[in-house]
């Protein structure tokens, strides 16, 4: 009996310093990889410098959790139980951080396990993937235009939107002024067409602002 609880519970001394301080090392290699890509590549409004470092976090805590889990049945049920009373509370804004969140969680996962390549060539693929669609995405960006303007500039603004292409999200008349806020995508940085609406006679304000579905 004694032999049988030795083979199902093996003992977290079968895990030697270096390979813990090497797994913890490969986690964390991916876990800055993932935050230099959401650093640098990130399409949130806001960048989050708290959440990026909660990306790197869950690498290394996902690592050694399957770490232990590995070494020790008793101690991975004891640590899934209490692991269930956690409760997060913090809303995902963003559907995209949330894919970051599982990278982060995929990353520590294989890396406690020991499958070091699998997770570091995971990781370089998966930032490649996300940085080439990320750079096809800079071309042509959508932003919201709101512009602000009197009566008397109705004919030529509605002539200067129909030029740069435009979809009508809202329009609010009032009787002195009228508010324009229509959806328009933009090539490399080529804002030139707000400063043209600026300069139109009636034209109180014109904003441009990036539209990323939130």
């Amino acid at each position: 009996m004694d032999q049988l609880l030795d083979m199902l519970t093996p003992q977290v001394d079968s895990l030697t310093t270096a390979q813990i301080l090497f797994t913890l090392t490969v986690a964390a290699v991916c876990g800055m990889v993932i935050f230099l890509v959401y650093r640098f590549f990130g399409r949130s409004v806001l960048y989050s410098a708290g959440f990026n470092l909660l990306n790197v976090m869950v690498c290394l805590v996902t690592a050694f959790i399957i770490l232990t889990i590995g070494a020790n049945l008793v101690l991975s049920l004891g640590m899934v139980g209490a692991l269930s009373i956690v409760r997060f509370r913090a809303a995902v804004k963003d559907p995209l951080d949330v894919g970051f969140l599982f990278w982060g969680v995929a990353a520590g996962l294989t890396a406690g396990a020991r499958l070091y390549l699998v997770a570091l060539l995971g990781t370089a693929f998966i930032s490649a993937v996300f940085i080439l669609f990320t750079l096809l995405r800079f071309d042509r960006r959508t932003f919201l235009l709101i512009v602000r303007y009197d009566a008397n500039a109705e004919d030529p603004v509605s002539a200067k939107l129909g030029t740069i292409g435009y979809k009508l999200k809202n329009k609010t008349a009032e009787a002195a002024f009228t508010e324009v806020t229509a959806e328009v995508r933009v090539r490399r940085n080529d804002a030139s067409f707000v400063d043209a609406l600026r300069t139109i006679e009636g034209v109180t304000s014109a904003v441009l602002v990036e539209y990323t579905g939130e």
